[in-house]
């Protein structure tokens, strides 16, 4: 019995109908295996995942394999995104027993769920004889694989917290850090290192904040480089917005073409970021189109933001991206089609596969309006293509980075809507992912599901929040945030000053997961150092303050030789060396002067600076930072502070403007 059908992943639902007996993780799965006497074989990926799908067409459909499998094991697919503490463990002991880890991720495993053999995507031959040597191993070795596995659980279990001890780094050390970035920049074609490529957003918002402490010119030229890079390049949809999850190649041609909700958050803030700071308007345009394809393609009916778009559609990766000249004229006609197939790169021996091209954008077109009739003209044409599938499942911290996005690139681009949006994915988070103080990962179709957040969760969701207050002025969100960040503090910390992953009362397994460095989202870590950051800034809370630099001690291990792990942090510790900036706003929110120095305030490009707007005349404010700021002679203020004390209030933009620009 295939018991996947009643699953709420759509990862797992996409093997419901597999003729492997699936168990989904749980307590029954593990006693089913020691009633049979038998191993388990947990299969661990995601919805969009290109090569997950292709294992389960060659391997999962096929009924003589399936067979196998349900005669000799007890079967467990686990979608990686709905428990990445599951994931985090195996990959861990998948990368120590082989080198290199990936999805779909395939470990064999004893009745008490130690590994004993781990690998990643194996074509189905390959599958099959590892099927006939794994049971082989397990009737006629049992004493040695067994032995295998504890000897794996032990070696894992007796290492110490990851990274512990330190102190927050100091500013030679975020100095250092940029120069370790430039030693793995490419000059060439921007990013850093070689193929495959990803879009390294964290540590671009470091070198951001970088250049707004010091001006000294480096982080922002990389930066920039990198930013128009990816924009211009094939990882960027140039007619229906968003980026890829990574470029193939170290020229962002060719990605991989599936669009992930926390890649396209993190970079529409980043491209905002980055206009805010150069006026750059290519910066302007990504930010919106990012933007405006999340809520397009990415939008629940509940007002959430889905996790991810498949990168194959048909049966094939890309198909529904890619273009030949002869698609283009049939679109166009003959001159219309010809001018964008210069424009786009697409050439008759193609850059995909098959003579197919991926789109990009070398220069802007010298007649813009054209070019937007040309782009919705293709947009249309595309969307009569079969898309790739969604995974419709919403993820709490995802959906907090993107509410961030969405309520600063709103605000900062003069789009009201987009900062609606952001209430809207707020508002569901709240509603149905936190109940008595604590979060679900994911919901789907507005129904919580049953796994426990975990600290990026908290953390990314308390990070909007604060983002969101800083651009609405609505207290209700710092209220929420401290909410969480409490329940940071009180069940995530490890005693020596950092984070697990896991909440104290999560379930248990072999190892509780702890991993301070990025990955493809920042580390919940140093998320949770930003948070608490922000949040003392506005409350004067020295626990959450004391809590955020301890927790930023792992940067100055990272910050000499592996800073593009340390991206997020190092962003942090940026902050924390400005201050950060305080910068409260007073008025009524419908008075013109008071929105202009909202604005202002919100113009801030100093590092991880916090901004805060509130009516006068509130003698206990529900945002400690307002506690004391009133009108100047009746006309709305804003008061620039570091640690709550502030200088002399101004009322003019441009005052404020030169107070921002020497605290920053």
């Amino acid at each position: 019995m295939n018991r996947l059908k009643d699953a709420t992943s759509p990862y797992l639902l996409q093997h419901a109908d597999n003729p492997v007996e699936w168990w989904p993780w749980s307590a029954e799965a593990f006693e089913e295996a020691r009633r049979r006497d038998v191993p388990i074989l947990l299969s661990v990926g995601y919805a969009a995942c290109h090569w997950c799908h292709v294992m389960a067409h060659e391997s999962f459909e096929d009924s003589t394999t399936a067979e196998a499998m349900n005669r000799r094991f007890v079967n467990v697919k686990v979608d990686r995104e709905e428990r990445p503490d599951v994931d985090a463990v195996y990959m861990e002991a998948t990368q120590a027993m082989t080198g290199q880890g990936g999805w779909p991720m395939t470990v064999f495993m004893t009745p008490d769920g130690h590994p004993f053999y781990c690998g990643t995507y194996f074509p189905r031959p390959e599958f099959q004889a590892l099927l006939d040597g794994v049971t082989k191993a397990w009737t006629e070795r049992r004493d040695e694989v067994v032995r295998q596995g504890r000897q794996v659980v032990t070696a894992l279990t007796s290492r110490g917290p990851a990274l512990a001890g330190g102190e927050p780094p100091t500013p030679e050390l975020l100095t250092q850090a940029v120069r370790v970035l430039r030693q793995g920049y490419d000059a060439a074609r921007g990013g850093f290192g070689d193929a495959p490529k990803f879009p390294p957003s964290m540590a671009l918002e470091f070198l951001l904040r970088h250049e707004a402490r010091t001006g000294d010119g480096e982080g922002v030229e990389m930066a920039s480089h990198t930013l128009e890079a990816m924009a211009r390049g094939g990882i960027y949809d140039q007619l229906g917005g968003g980026f890829a999850r990574y470029s193939v190649d170290a020229g962002w041609v060719v990605p991989h073409f599936e669009k992930m909700l926390y890649d396209n958050a993190l970079l529409a803030r980043v491209y905002a970021h980055w206009w805010r700071m150069t006026g750059a308007p290519l910066a302007k345009r990504i930010a919106l189109e990012t933007c405006d394809w999340m809520l397009r393609d990415l939008r629940t009916a509940e007002g959430g933001l889905a996790s991810a778009l498949d990168a194959d559609s048909e049966g094939e990766e890309g198909r529904y991206y890619v273009w030949t000249p002869a698609e283009l004229r049939e679109v166009l006609g003959d001159e219309a089609g010809a001018e964008a197939a210069r424009l786009f790169g697409v050439t008759e021996s193609g850059t995909f596969e098959h003579g197919t091209s991926v789109l990009r954008l070398p220069a802007d077109p010298a007649d813009r309006d054209a070019h937007e009739e040309m782009r919705a003209a293709l947009l249309a044409a595309r969307g009569l293509r079969v898309p790739p599938a969604r995974d419709d499942k919403v993820v709490a911290g995802w959906n907090g980075l993107a509410t961030a996005a969405l309520a600063e690139c709103g605000a900062l681009l003069d789009r009201p809507d987009l900062v609606a949006a952001a209430e809207d994915v707020a508002r569901l988070t709240e509603n149905v992912h936190l109940s008595g103080g604590r979060l679900v990962r994911t919901s789907r179709d507005g129904v919580a599901g049953a796994n426990s957040g975990v600290l990026e969760d908290y953390a990314d969701v308390a990070e909007g929040l604060i983002a969101l207050h800083g651009v609405t002025g609505d207290p209700h969100w710092v209220a929420v945030a401290g909410g969480l960040l409490d329940t940071v503090l009180d069940h995530f910390g490890d005693g020596d000053g950092g984070f697990f992953d896991t909440a104290d009362d999560a379930e248990a397994l072999f190892r509780r997961p702890q991993d301070p460095t990025d990955n493809a989202t920042p580390s919940g870590q140093f998320a949770a150092a930003g948070a608490l950051l922000s949040y003392a800034a506005l409350t004067g809370s020295a626990r959450h303050r004391d809590a955020a630099g301890a927790a930023l001690a792992p940067v100055s291990l990272l910050a000499e030789r592996h800073a593009r792990f340390a991206g997020w942090g190092l962003a942090v510790a940026e902050a924390r060396l400005s201050g950060p900036l305080e910068i409260a706003v007073v008025g009524d929110p419908g008075d013109e002067r008071t929105r202009a120095l909202h604005t202002t305030a919100l113009m801030a490009a100093a590092a991880g600076a916090v901004v805060t707007l509130g009516r006068p005349g509130a003698d206990r404010p529900e945002v400690p930072l307002l506690e004391g700021r009133g009108l100047v002679d009746g006309a709305p203020a804003a008061y620039v502070c570091r640690g709550f004390t502030c200088r002399l209030p101004v009322t003019r933009p441009a005052d404020l403007a030169r107070e921002l620009r020497r605290g920053g």
